[in-house]
């Protein structure tokens, strides 16, 4: 695969990471978050699993663990526990795609949590990389149904509770989509794919533009080249896998401790060094950056 171009944003900072690093590991920064119930779909394994591990580390009330596999999220709740055995931890095998699932779990979690602070929809899928005229018309769609389907069921089934939370704590809260460097480019076979992360960057701004004056911060966040099950299933980005999970869960810890409404509506990279990020706030906020515009 051709080195990727400026506009995705690669060498957004100058640092440009590849595992977790001091600002972004619990274990070695405040990011310590006690109190907040937290939501990761696609937890069994991969990167939803780091991601569950650092907040576990960041010393959360609640660890909520969802996945289609109820058998994995038993491995994750023992390594939450050997973290942190006071963070609660909430199994909920999960189909994101089916509306019924995400209204029953959405009911089952305001009921027994009664709060909701950080949503993050993780749980991917990706068809075979083929050209449109000769794939799998169902793989295809699956695709979409995981990836923007699955994502506006958990917002449609959760933003209410989320909504409640910021208002009853006085706080805010967040939402972080999953999506990838996939989504700013076009690779010849990966249309289903990278189509649909890139409609997850819109559906982020609408986020933000409905809910952003109640509280809710949501972001799109890259989480690198990461090797999962789904990612090594494609041959022609397998040498670029190079980056750990750990990275972009610390990354996510980062931006829900700092309640940065600044960033809300806009893609971000695990990979970027998020004290230069800091650094760039006014630029990115003046010049209306890390959304998606059309060069006119």
């Amino acid at each position: 695969m051709a080195a990727l171009p400026p506009h995705t944003g690669i060498n957004f900072t100058s640092t440009i990471h590849k595992d977790i690093n001091l600002s972004t590991d619990p274990n070695k920064s405040d990011l310590s978050q006690p109190s907040k119930v937290i939501l990761i779909t696609g937890a069994g394994r991969g990167i939803g699993r780091s991601v569950a591990l650092q907040y576990a580390a960041a010393g959360v009330a609640t660890v909520i663990i969802c996945a289609r596999t109820a058998t994995e999220l038993d491995e994750v709740e023992q390594a939450i526990h050997s973290i942190n055995s006071s963070v609660k931890v909430r199994k909920l095998p999960l189909d994101i795609s089916n509306e019924e699932d995400v209204a029953t779990a959405a009911r089952k979690i305001k009921t027994e949590e009664g709060r909701l602070d950080v949503l993050v929809n993780n749980a991917g899928a990706s068809d075979d990389w083929t050209p449109i005229g000769e794939g799998d018309v169902k793989q295809y769609w699956n695709t979409w149904t995981v990836n923007f389907k699955g994502t506006y069921l958990m917002l449609h089934g959760f933003l209410p509770l989320l909504v409640e939370t910021a208002k009853e704590k006085n706080t805010l809260v967040d939402v972080v989509n999953v999506t990838s460097i996939g989504a700013h480019v076009i690779t010849p076979g990966a249309s289903a794919y990278q189509t649909s992360k890139f409609a997850m960057l819109r559906l982020t701004e609408f986020v933000q533009a409905e809910y952003g004056d109640k509280g809710v911060n949501c972001v799109a966040v890259n989480p690198g080249g990461v090797l999962t099950r789904m990612s090594a299933e494609v041959d022609a980005i397998r040498p670029m896998l190079t980056d750990t999970p750990d990275m972009c869960g610390g990354f996510i810890v980062w931006f829900t401790k700092g309640q940065r409404s600044w960033l809300s509506g806009r893609y971000l990279s695990a990979t970027w060094d998020v004290d230069e990020l800091e650094a760039k706030r006014s630029e990115i906020v003046q010049g209306e950056k890390l959304k998606m515009r059309m060069v006119v």
